[in-house]
This record gives C-alpha cells, sequence and structure tokens, in this order.
C-alpha cells in the first residue's frame, strides 16, 4: 500500500475512534447522571440554608421529587 493510502487510514482511523470515544462516554455519563442525581437531598437542605430558607422536610421532598419528574420528562423527550 503507499504511502498516501496509509495516511488516509490512520486519519479515517482517528476521526472514528475520536466519534466513537464522545458517543461511548456520552452514553455513559448520561446512565451515571440517572442513576446518581448530582444534587441529593442534604445537598438541596444545605442550599435552602445558605439562601436563608428554613428546609422542611415537605419542601425538600417536595423539590426532590419536581427534580426528577423534570428528568424524567427530559429522558422522555430524548428517546422520542
Amino acid at each position: 500500500m503507499p504511502t498516501f493510502g496509509w495516511i488516509i487510514l490512520v486519519i479515517v482511523a482517528l476521526i472514528g475512534g475520536l466519534v466513537g470515544g464522545f458517543f461511548i462516554s456520552r452514553k455513559y455519563m448520561m446512565d451515571y447522571f440517572e442513576k446518581n442525581p448530582p444534587i441529593d437531598e442534604n445537598m438541596l437542605r444545605m442550599m435552602m440554608l445558605q439562601m436563608g430558607q428554613k428546609p422542611s422536610e415537605r419542601k425538600i421532598n417536595q423539590m426532590m421529587s419536581q427534580m426528577k419528574s423534570q428528568q424524567r420528562k427530559k429522558n422522555n423527550d430524548k428517546k422520542k
């Protein structure tokens, strides 16, 4: 195979690897964040305290359920 052929093969393999790696890592991170949301109840409680609000369990549960429902809606919209 001539040198020009090898150069084209290497460039195509590099581009294919980059594109494949991007989509595989994106899928992995989406699954990770779905299983392990970045904000939990303790973090939400701390944020409310820092904003000067008194966090009750009712408020915390309400905000967590809203965040989960938005995440589910977002995921369902992407799957369609």
